[in-house]
């Protein structure tokens, strides 16, 4: 599915990972590892799209991504690690914004993905009025919306009480179970049992 090469950044004149190489195949979960500060936000933030300074080469089912870009963005779904919403427009309002941006989204679902996250008959309510949990919600709402097979996911469990993060490692499970795949980073310790997680610690890519 995504395979990455010789993979070097250097941010501030320190190399945060060099010769950085993993295959990512489906069915599969990656979780990167390393200090704070190891590059970990950097990695997910370059395999989104979001950063293009580094060497390597990123290649999308054996195609590099200069050739693959368009069906790339299109199977790939990234959730940063702040909650992705704008305060102003309610959590309809937001997942309808972002399905602007992301045509695989279902907008029959949204309101079925807002219950799932446990914010019935928060449809409606601005996000500024939301705790700081509860607007993480409406970002990670999106996974349930997702049809892409790609997940990358930064600190998918921050602010989720514990009901939120089993109900979110069994997201992935399914997720993965189903043909997906799935990179991630997360201080949490993942209890999946079911699922074959492996682990890229970028302290030792120094």
């Amino acid at each position: 599915m995504l395979t990455v090469k010789n993979l070097f950044c250097e941010r501030d004149e320190r190399i945060l990972f060099n010769n950085l190489e993993f295959e990512l195949k489906t069915g599969e979960v990656l979780q990167i590892e390393g200090q704070n500060g190891s590059g970990k936000t950097t990695l997910l933030r370059i395999l989104a799209g979001l950063l293009e300074a580094y060497e390597g080469d990123i290649c999308w089912k054996n195609k590099p991504l200069s050739e693959a870009r368009d069906a790339y963005y299109q199977a790939m779904l990234y959730v940063g690690h702040l909650a992705g919403v704008k305060s102003a427009l309610t959590p309809e309002e937001n997942l309808e914004w972002m399905m602007q941006l992301a045509p695989h989204l279902n907008k029959l679902s949204i309101f079925e993905a807002l219950k799932k996250v446990g914010l019935y008959g928060f449809e409606d309510v601005p996000c500024h009025s939301l705790s700081a949990g509860q607007q993480r919600r409406v970002g990670l709402a999106r996974l349930y919306l997702s049809t892409a097979p790609l997940w990358v996911l930064d600190e998918p469990f921050t602010a989720l009480d514990k009901k939120g993060v089993a109900e979110k490692e069994a997201l992935i499970a399914h997720h993965v179970q189903s043909g997906g795949a799935v990179i991630l980073t997360t201080h949490h310790e993942l209890n999946i049992p079911q699922i074959n997680i492996r682990h890229l610690n970028l302290d030792s890519l120094k």
